[in-house]
């Protein structure tokens, strides 16, 4: 049984990734500095530290005292908005952070990391579904910041022969269909939640960010990704450098894009409820349209998502919310 690294487990999306290595029979580790995420959302059969991936003494105590086979990154900060008005912080945890991981793995020989990046990477894409070789012009430090991830990857792969996949996630989406774990944030700017909320509380009105993007209906357009669609390419990229293979990026996604008035419309239809909603200004660093071309991932990884339609990813999500209206804070 193969011993797994996850860095931020205790996320959003990293508890995700627990629970699904759990339930495929792996042997997990957790460390997060808890500064974003959850400890009540950590599988209890994960063995939890708590402590920051900049801090190499805490990084080497953990591999002296765990014997880890591959690590999976997602200790990364996220929120768009946020790393246009606080670059520093977010080249300081994202970029910091990962130096500081792969020098410790490099100490301890671990050379196999599965790496979240993000559609972010592609800036404002020049074609309407993005391949991996696209041209990649971030236009915000978030989507920046894990360019730099990548190319100190691609780098460290050269000299030290630490293999690597990036997977490019799109817009996670959905929850864990137990309803023991969801997405929860402190401060929450993700689209599904925020329209949950109001569809939950009457007392609310949905903030719909621009609706001037050159899109057909004026609202940006993503591609969501529901998380243990997510989950299970992660493991793929763990069996496709065990097999020998080099390293490389893959595109998550669902090849699709929904306007965020189409998230709407399919929210009203999963909650049978209103949701009444006001136009605000549009938020900084937002592209008008993200979509994955994610082929390269379903025939070389063997990626085939469950989730496929857009009602059945909001479903789960709004599960976990009537399960957990506030989140894991109750």
């Amino acid at each position: 049984m193969e011993t797994i690294l996850v860095a931020g487990g205790a996320g959003y999306i990293g508890a995700h990734m627990v629970y699904h290595l759990i339930d495929k029979g792996f042997d997990v580790v957790v460390a997060d500095n808890l500064s974003t995420g959850f400890r009540e959302a950590v599988h209890p059969n994960a063995r939890f530290y708590q402590g920051d991936t900049r801090d190499k003494a805490f990084l080497r105590a953990l591999f002296s005292k765990e014997k880890i086979h591959a690590v999976i990154h997602m200790d990364a900060y996220s929120i768009v908005p946020e790393s246009v008005v606080d670059p520093l912080k977010y080249f300081d945890n994202n970029v910091g952070g990962v130096i500081s991981l792969l020098e410790v793995m490099k100490e301890f020989r671990i050379n196999r990391i599965v790496f979240s990046t993000t559609a972010a990477v592609y800036g404002i894409p020049e074609v309407g579904q993005v391949q991996e070789e696209s041209a990649k012009q971030p236009i915000n430090p978030y989507g920046d910041s894990k360019l730099m991830m990548e190319r100190i990857m691609h780098w460290v792969d050269q000299a030290d022969g630490i293999k690597y996949v990036a997977l490019r996630y799109f817009n996670a989406a959905g929850a864990h269909p137990n309803g023991l774990i969801g997405e929860a944030h402190r401060n929450e700017t993700h689209l599904i939640p925020n329209i949950l909320k109001v569809a939950a509380d009457g007392s609310l009105k949905f903030h719909m960010y621009g609706d001037d993007y050159q899109t057909p209906d004026g609202t940006n357009v993503r591609d969501y990704v529901h998380i243990l669609d997510l989950a299970e390419a992660h493991i793929l990229a763990l069996d496709y450098m065990k097999a020998g293979n080099p390293s490389t990026a893959f595109n998550l996604g669902s090849n699709h894009g929904y306007s965020v008035k189409e998230i709407l419309a399919a929210t009203r239809a999963v909650t049978k409820m209103s949701i009444p909603t006001v136009i605000a200004p549009r938020r900084p660093g937002d592209p008008d349209v993200l979509v994955a071309d994610s082929t390269k991932a379903r025939e070389i990884l063997g990626w085939q998502p469950q989730y496929e339609n857009i009602n059945d990813i909001i479903q789960t999500a709004w599960q976990w919310h009537q399960n957990k209206p506030n989140g894991y804070q109750e």
